[in-house]
């Protein structure tokens, strides 16, 4: 995608990242009626109606093209894709978000050949919204829910880039739900200074402006937790890893969109 094809997409879809961040908060302020799917990760009438509206914001701005939805996923729904789609979590972060806490995303990815070209990642609670803006470019800014901004070009943009990171003092950023022994043992094996518990895709944003080094992840996760972070990051510099040494790919469709076990980092010198 060009630089202006990433502009007018993230500009066709803020409206909609608001309204679903409004959304979101406000099923919170009434109180939430919480469920649990077969993979017992917790549910709620926000990520729903979160993801009504994006779904139909993403069938006016690039019809055509097959999208990827977690809860939509979980229903059964699962359109055919080929090198061209879109992947969306309207609520990243559930749990965290079920218990008060504010690391909760709204997460849309464009995906094209198997990599993550386009990103968009909102945190309703907080107003950041972290984005691609160009092939090599990522920027963030602060809108709360209720602007009424037309355009990114309206807001205050600050780019993102990635960090330089140093063997002998590392920032890790690790889940908040789910570190594990096979985490905590790849840790131990470097000179960590700082260590983080962060919710959501939240992780890849932070690395992205600099914050952290790396975020390893040893456990399931899906390509809708991790594409629009991820194309955040690599247009700040940085990388997903897998442990075969190549790139975090996208369209596992035979797979049910399940990731491997990888490593955000930001820029790698180690």
């Amino acid at each position: 995608m060009s630089f202006a094809e990433h502009a007018s997409l993230a500009d066709a879809l803020l409206p909609a990242l608001l309204r679903a961040g409004r959304t979101i908060l406000e099923h919170r302020a009434r109180g939430l009626a919480v469920e649990h799917k077969a993979d017992r990760s917790p549910v709620t009438g926000a990520d729903r109606a979160a993801e009504a509206i994006l779904l139909e914001a993403l069938a006016r701005a690039a019809p055509g093209v097959p999208v990827i939805a977690e809860e939509q996923m979980a229903a059964g729904v699962e359109p055919a894709i080929g090198e061209t789609f879109f992947l969306v979590d309207a609520l990243d972060g559930t749990r965290e978000f079920v218990s008060g806490g504010e690391d909760f995303t709204i997460n849309i990815a464009l995906i094209e050949g198997g990599s993550p070209v386009f990103g968009m990642v909102y945190a309703p609670a907080t107003s950041w919204l972290f984005a691609t803006h160009g092939a090599n470019r990522a920027v963030e800014t602060r809108i709360a829910p209720e602007a009424t901004v037309v355009t990114l070009a309206d807001c205050d943009l600050l780019p993102v880039v990635a960090s330089t990171a140093d063997k002998n003092g590392l920032r890790a950023l690790v889940s908040k739900s789910h570190i594990n022994d096979e985490t905590k043992k790849f840790l131990s094996f470097l000179t960590i200074v700082a260590q983080c518990p962060v919710g959501s895709s939240l992780k890849f944003c932070l690395i992205a402006r600099g914050d952290a080094d790396l975020y390893p992840r040893f456990g399931p996760t899906s390509e809708w937790d991790t594409a629009a972070g991820h194309a955040v990051l690599s247009a700040a510099g940085g990388s997903v890893m897998c442990s075969d040494g190549g790139e975090l790919a996208y369209g596992k469709s035979a797979n049910r969109f399940l990731n491997p076990h990888f490593v955000a980092w930001g820029v790698r010198r180690l």
